[in-house]
This record gives structure tokens, C-alpha cells and sequence, in this order.
């Protein structure tokens, strides 16, 4: 659990039910400190404000998965992620935004990450 205080929403990681591993921890940890302390700044924004972020700072991407924006320099960090009930907002997917438009490769691996989350609500208990 990374956060949990004042408005009663969680922010959790994703985790691969079948490797156990973070993707989007391991994306921000391979991040410059100053980068990493902005990404974990608007992740507790987000909590904050209980998932909800307006444009620019986020955009729906599809069915219950949002995008939340951050920009720093040139970088355009990207971070998908979805509401799960119970207050819990889950991090799916990590990626440096390169091109204009949202690369498709991204969003199938979030609604793969999403179905699995989904599957497996006992890992964010």
C-alpha cells in the first residue's frame, strides 16, 4: 500500500498475480529522484481528490481506465489506472509518452492489467 489517510481512497500498485512483480513501481523507481518525487506528488494528488484529476492533468481512456498526465521537462510520463470499489485506486500501467497519440500496445497492456487486477481483488485487500 503506498497511501492511506484523510479521504479514505488507497493507492495500490498493480501486481502481476502470476510473477508478482510491480511494473509501475519498477517504471518510477527507474526514474531520476526529481522525476520520481513529482510522479509520487501527483500520485498523492490523485488520492487525494479520490481518483478524480481534470484535464490536463488526466484523460479517459477507456471503459474504467483513466490516464493520469505528468509531464516534466520534454518527459511525458504516463500512468494508467482505474477506481476499484472499496476506495482503492489501482496503478496499472507505466510508459514515457513519445508520440501523440496514445500508443495501442499501452492500453491493451492496462486492460490486460485490469482484467488480472480484477480477477485477483485480493492482492489489493
Amino acid at each position: 500500500m503506498l497511501y492511506s489517510k484523510n479521504t479514505g481512497y488507497r493507492v495500490k500498485f498493480y501486481k502481476n498475480s502470476k510473477s508478482g512483480k510491480i511494473p509501475v513501481l519498477e517504471y518510477i523507481e527507474s526514474q531520476s529522484a526529481k522525476e520520481q518525487q513529482k510522479i509520487l506528488k501527483y500520485i498523492e494528488v490523485l488520492r487525494q481528490n479520490k481518483g478524480c484529476l481534470p484535464q490536463p492533468y488526466s484523460k479517459h481512456i477507456k471503459n474504467k481506465i483513466w490516464e493520469m498526465r505528468i509531464d516534466f521537462s520534454r518527459r511525458r510520463h504516463r500512468i494508467f489506472y482505474f477506481i476499484l470499489i472499496g476506495k482503492t485506486i489501482i496503478l496499472l500501467n507505466a510508459f514515457l509518452k513519445k508520440t501523440p497519440k496514445t500508443p495501442l500496445p499501452e492500453i491493451k497492456k492496462a486492460e490486460n492489467r485490469y482484467i488480472d487486477a480484477l480477477n485477483n481483488k485480493y492482492l489489493y485487500e
